[in-house]
């Protein structure tokens, strides 16, 4: 897996990196919608609302950087303006039902409970996830020279982990192995994510 060659590929064509951009606003999108799916009607933390609002903000603000690569650019989230579309738009919701099946297989969760759960360890694994992804993609925008920029995400982000890593140790004594297993999960995905972002990438560069 080639991630920053892939990454440099994606930056120096202005549409590849505008399908890029969007792939990512809609995996941001796509977090906080689960986010909030997640939400109990009563229940609700100042954090979850917090962390949901800056998920969407995130897509928002990734969705506004594209205008800087050019006018009329991915519009929306239609498969001819994402990078590996099917990969990307299943690898959220093929993370949550893994997470949710070794859930209810090993503490038999259920209702809002296994959904709160999911929650945690869904998020943990997609925020270690970011926490590695976006500083590279940064190194290479900054190298290349692009006016594109995610510096307040990755800030952002480490926050999100640190608010992660809290409620995980009071949700449970054993949140170091679930959370190791989502990390697992999550890696198989990636990697099967990225092998298929080579691949289009390597073929709309050719």
């Amino acid at each position: 897996m080639k991630l920053k060659a892939t990454l440099e590929n994606i930056v120096k064509d202005n549409l590849i990196h505008a399908q890029w951009l969007n792939t990512l606003s809609f995996m941001e999108n796509a977090g906080a919608r689960k986010i909030s799916a997640s939400e109990d009607k009563q229940k609700v933390s100042l954090i979850i609302l917090k962390h949901a609002a800056e998920e969407h903000r995130h897509a928002y603000y990734l969705k506004k950087q594209i205008g800087k690569l050019g006018e009329d650019l991915c519009q929306n989230y239609e498969d001819q303006y994402l990078l590996a579309p099917k990969a990307s738009k299943y690898y959220l919701n093929n993370l949550d039902v893994k997470v949710c099946k070794y859930l209810k297989n090993e503490l038999h969760l259920n209702g809002t409970e296994l959904k709160f759960a999911a929650y945690l360890l869904v998020t943990y694994a997609i925020e270690v996830r970011a926490d590695e992804l976006y500083p590279v993609y940064q190194d290479v925008l900054s190298d290349m020279e692009s006016k594109v920029t995610v510096k307040s995400i990755i800030l952002e982000e480490e926050g999100h982990l640190e608010e992660m890593l809290h409620q995980l140790k009071t949700f449970s004594p054993n949140w170091e192995k679930y959370a190791q297993i989502a990390v697992d999960l999550e890696k198989e995905l990636f990697q099967n994510w990225m092998l298929g972002l080579e691949e289009e990438v390597a073929q709309l560069v050719d």
